[in-house]
C-alpha cells in the first residue's frame, strides 16, 4: 500500500468550500494500491475520498498539495443510501454500462472513505444482476463498432 497523498484542486486550492455554507469544505485525498480480483488478478487501483470538515478546522491542520499523511482509502457499500436526502448521490454504477449494480433488486451504495485505522478493510457488496450487466455492456460494444459509409465504398 501506497501513503494517501492530499491534492489540490484546478486552482491549486487544498479546502473546497462547500457551495450550501462556507464554514464547511473538504479536503481530497489519493492512494494508488494494488488490488485483486476474485480471479486473483492483480491490478493498480486509483481511489480518492473526501474528509469533510469546518473550514476553520481543516486550515489549522495546515494540509498542502502532494502532502504524504498516515492512512488510507476504503470503499464502503451498502444496500441502505448513506444520504437519505440524496438517496442517487451514491448509487454504484457498473463502469461506464449505465446499469445500477443490484442485489436481488435492491440498488447497491457506494463510498469512498478515508480512514486513519490501518486495519479497516473494504465492505463490499456482490452485486447479483451480471446478466444485465452483461447485455448493456454488449450493445455498447455493438454500437460502437464502425461499419463502412457508402459514401467510402470505391
Amino acid at each position: 500500500m501506497t501513503n494517501v497523498i492530499v491534492t489540490a484542486n484546478d486552482a491549486g486550492q487544498v479546502i473546497v468550500r462547500s457551495e450550501n455554507n462556507s464554514e464547511w469544505g473538504h479536503i481530497r485525498v489519493e492512494q494508488t494500491s494494488m488490488t485483486v480480483d476474485s480471479n486473483g488478478f492483480g491490478k493498480k487501483s486509483k481511489r480518492s475520498a473526501l474528509i469533510p470538515g469546518l473550514v476553520e478546522d481543516l486550515a489549522e491542520f495546515g494540509f498542502t498539495a502532494n502532502q504524504s499523511i498516515p492512512g488510507k482509502v476504503i470503499i464502503k457499500e451498502s444496500l441502505t443510501p448513506f444520504n437519505k436526502k440524496n438517496p442517487k448521490r451514491d448509487i454504484k454504477i457498473a463502469g461506464d454500462s449505465g446499469v445500477v449494480c443490484c442485489q436481488d433488486g435492491m440498488p447497491i451504495y457506494r463510498k469512498s472513505i478515508f480512514t486513519t485505522d490501518l486495519s479497516k478493510q473494504d465492505d463490499l457488496v456482490s452485486h447479483t444482476n451480471d446478466d444485465e450487466i452483461k447485455a448493456a455492456r454488449a450493445a455498447q460494444s455493438e454500437s460502437s463498432k464502425l461499419e463502412p459509409n457508402k459514401s467510402f465504398e470505391l
